[in-house]
């Protein structure tokens, strides 16, 4: 659904699929690579030449642009439309598509009390603000300022984006530190009061959703239930069997 997202990254510093994507390209951490070399191996490649003139019948230059490249990868992610899942099925009026327990859940997420829908708003499940709510770090690693560092405001000191919980049960692990393994794990973060997991030198202006709701086990059983619902089945990727490149298709599960 990122085609509509309005920030990426966990501190909602790209504004745009083609500024977000500088990062993962280009960094050392990720895929290493740079401007230069990126354009000249797909220009080196000539299936990738005879699929960018097809794409880009209008430009004048003879080879591969950088532009190009951006905004093709961009409009490809832009297909990745994830709007399909058994939760979807239930809102357009087939009410069989979800268990009881399930049906339970979704009540426990919308009711006042969790207010897990205030901020993960349906359709999207994400209001895509930034919101501060106190997720400890890994052990050992200072406070990760996050969007403070960004947009130069202190009420958003250790602030992240609101993602989308579509496909939820599949991205583990969880919050922008990856802290918790598994969807109850997260769940029992949330129930644990207001800003239980801040440091005591820091004094974090938490959003007022976070607070103690204080639900049982059994609430929280069912909103894991609930999230499991918005995962796409049809929006599993279909691996090719050859790439232009000729090298061939890796698979991270």
């Amino acid at each position: 659904i990122v085609a509509f997202l309005q920030k990426f990254f966990w501190d909602g510093r790209a504004k745009s699929l083609e500024e977000q994507m500088a990062g993962p390209l280009y960094s050392k951490e990720e895929m290493g690579n740079t401007p230069e070399n990126l354009v000249a191996t797909l220009n080196g490649i000539p299936a990738y030449r005879q699929l960018f003139e097809q794409a880009f019948p209008n430009t004048s230059a003879e080879q591969i642009q950088l532009n190009d490249i951006h905004l093709a990868i961009a409009a490809f992610e832009t297909s990745l439309i994830s709007l399909n899942s058994r939760y979807d099925h239930y809102a357009h009026g087939y009410h069989e598509a979800l268990t009881d327990k399930e049906i339970e859940g979704m009540n426990v997420f919308r009711s006042f009390v969790a207010r897990c829908a205030e901020c993960h708003t349906p359709p999207l499940f994400t209001n895509q603000q930034i919101a501060v709510l106190g997720t400890p770090e890994p052990a050992g690693m200072p406070l990760d300022v996050g969007a403070e560092k960004i947009f130069h405001k202190s009420s958003l000191r250790a602030g992240f984006k609101v993602p989308s919980l579509r496909n939820i049960d599949l991205t583990a692990p969880y919050m922008h530190s990856g802290t918790f393994a598994t969807l109850r794990e997260t769940m029992d973060f949330y129930t644990g009061g207001r800003g239980h997991a801040v440091p005591e030198e820091e004094n974090l202006m938490l959003h007022w959703h976070i607070w103690n709701p204080n639900l049982t086990n059994y609430e929280l059983d069912r909103l894991v239930d609930f999230l499991k619902t918005l995962t796409d089945e049809r929006f599993k990727p279909h691996i090719p069997k050859q790439l232009p490149s000729g090298l061939k298709p890796m698979v991270s599960t």
